[in-house]
C-alpha cells in the first residue's frame, strides 16, 4: 500500500489494514467472477484503489452525507471510497447480479456497515443522496439523464456527479450540454498511468 500512503499520508493504520484486505478479497474474487481484467489485476493498487481515491483529491465527503456508486461492477470507486470516508453513507448498484453478490460478500468481509449494495439500474434507483459517483460506465449525455434526479433537494455542499473518466473529453461533454469541471489527475498522480484520466464534475440541479 506504498502508493496509497505516499499520496494519502493521513491513512490511519486500520485504513491501511481494509485496502490490504480489500486487496486481497478482491483478487480471490477475481478468479471466480471477472471483475477486472488480469493485467489490471497485477497493477490493483495503482489502477484501481488509487483510481477510484482520486474523487477524494476533488472532494471531501462530509460526514452523515450519502454517495450513489453507480455501475459499481466490482465495487470500484465505492468500496475503496466507503474505506476512505467511514462516516459517510455508500449505495452500490450494478445491474449485473453475481458482481453485486460478490460487492456484498467484500463489504461484509471487511466489515463496512456503510455500504448497502443493490442490483438495480440507475434509473430505478429511488432513493436521494448528496453525491453520484462512477468510473467511465457510458457517455456523459447518456449517463447524466440517469441520475439527474437523484439528488437531495437540500443537498451537501459541492453536491453533484463526481464522473472518472480517461481521455480528451471536449467532444463528449459539448454533446452533453452540460456544464462540467474537468481535473486532471496528473495534477495529483505523477504514474503514467494518470496522464489522460479526469475527474468530471457535474453540479447537481
Amino acid at each position: 500500500m506504498n502508493l496509497l500512503q505516499h499520496y494519502f499520508p493521513d491513512l490511519t493504520a486500520q485504513q491501511l489494514k481494509l485496502f490490504k484486505q480489500l486487496e486481497t478479497e478482491f483478487r480471490a474474487t477475481n478468479e471466480t467472477i471477472n471483475l477486472v481484467s488480469r493485467p489490471d489485476m497485477e497493477n490493483f493498487e495503482e489502477r484501481h484503489l488509487l483510481h477510484s481515491l482520486a474523487i477524494a483529491k476533488v472532494v471531501q465527503f462530509p460526514k452523515g452525507s450519502a454517495v450513489l456508486d453507480v455501475g459499481t461492477g466490482g465495487g470500484l470507486p465505492g468500496l475503496p471510497l466507503a474505506i476512505m470516508f467511514p462516516e459517510v453513507q455508500f449505495h452500490l448498484v450494478d445491474s449485473i447480479g453475481k458482481k453485486i453478490r460478490a460487492v456484498q460478500f467484500m463489504a461484509a468481509a471487511l466489515g463496512l456497515d456503510n455500504v448497502t449494495a443493490e442490483q438495480t439500474r440507475a434509473e430505478q434507483v429511488r432513493q436521494k443522496f448528496d453525491f453520484v459517483v462512477s468510473r467511465a460506465v457510458a457517455r456523459l449525455a447518456t449517463f447524466h439523464p440517469w441520475i439527474a434526479n437523484r439528488y437531495k433537494p437540500q443537498g451537501a455542499p459541492g453536491t453533484g456527479l463526481y464522473y472518472l473518466k480517461g481521455g480528451d473529453l471536449t467532444e463528449e461533454i459539448a454533446e452533453s450540454g452540460l456544464k462540467a469541471r474537468v481535473t486532471d489527475l496528473s495534477n495529483f498522480f505523477s504514474e503514467e498511468f494518470y496522464e489522460t484520466k479526469k475527474v468530471v464534475f457535474v453540479a447537481a440541479k
